[in-house]
C-alpha cells in the first residue's frame, strides 16, 4: 500500500479514487470558470447603473 494510503487509513481519512479526485477537481474548474464569469457581469452591471444614473443627472 502506498504511504498515502497508509496515512489515510491511520487517521481514519476517507480514501477516494484518483478519477474522483479529477472529477473534482474538473468541477472546481467549472465553478471557478462560472463565478468569474458572474463577478464579471456584476462589474458590467455596477458600471451600466452608474451611467444610468450619471445621465439621469444630467438630463
Amino acid at each position: 500500500m502506498s504511504e498515502g494510503g497508509k496515512t489515510a487509513i491511520e487517521a481514519n481519512d476517507e480514501v477516494v479514487s484518483v478519477a474522483e479526485v479529477k472529477a473534482l477537481k474538473k468541477r472546481i474548474r467549472q465553478l471557478e470558470r462560472v463565478l468569474g464569469n458572474k463577478t464579471l457581469e456584476v462589474e458590467i452591471l455596477k458600471e451600466a447603473v452608474r451611467i444610468g444614473r450619471e445621465k439621469k443627472l444630467i438630463s
